[in-house]
């Protein structure tokens, strides 16, 4: 099994939008946080820019003083780039899958030029073989929109 990162958080009253559910922007925060560290296991962090963030979606809603589960995984390697999966669950349906997707950062010099990394994410399972499809399926789609 591929190494997580985890994070939990406690959505506060500060984390809701105007309809009183936990804020997009506040969320994808936390998911691009916690995808960071994810690479940070990989990359030293003063070598990681954040590139793009891939089907963020929202797929139940989160409220006040729901404590929340963010687990990232790397699940695929480019030559400069790492791509991160991460789903965001909650204590009270831990099954239930309340945001999920993906993000690709860059591993870069001092200038931020992008370098080789070197690394190499190996699928042990069926279901990071899926999700190592589906994020080279999304990477390939970015490339093709330049």
């Amino acid at each position: 099994m591929l190494q997580k990162a985890l994070s939990q958080r406690l959505v506060k009253s500060e984390d809701l939008n105007h309809h009183k559910t936990f804020f997009a922007g506040r969320c994808a925060e936390w998911f691009v946080e916690t995808s960071f560290i994810a690479v940070a296991e990989y990359i030293n962090p003063q070598h990681i820019v954040c590139l793009k963030v891939h089907g963020l979606e929202f797929l139940h809603p989160i409220y006040a003083g729901d404590a929340l589960s963010i687990e990232s995984t790397v699940i695929s390697n480019g030559k400069s780039t790492l791509t991160v999966y991460t789903k965001i669950t909650c204590n009270k349906t831990p099954d239930r899958i309340f945001c999920d997707g993906f993000a690709t950062f860059v591993h870069v010099n001092d200038d931020t030029v992008p370098q080789p990394h070197g690394i190499v994410i190996v699928p042990t399972t069926e279901e990071e073989a899926r999700l190592q499809e589906e994020a080279k399926s999304l990477v390939l789609k970015s490339k093709e929109k330049k």
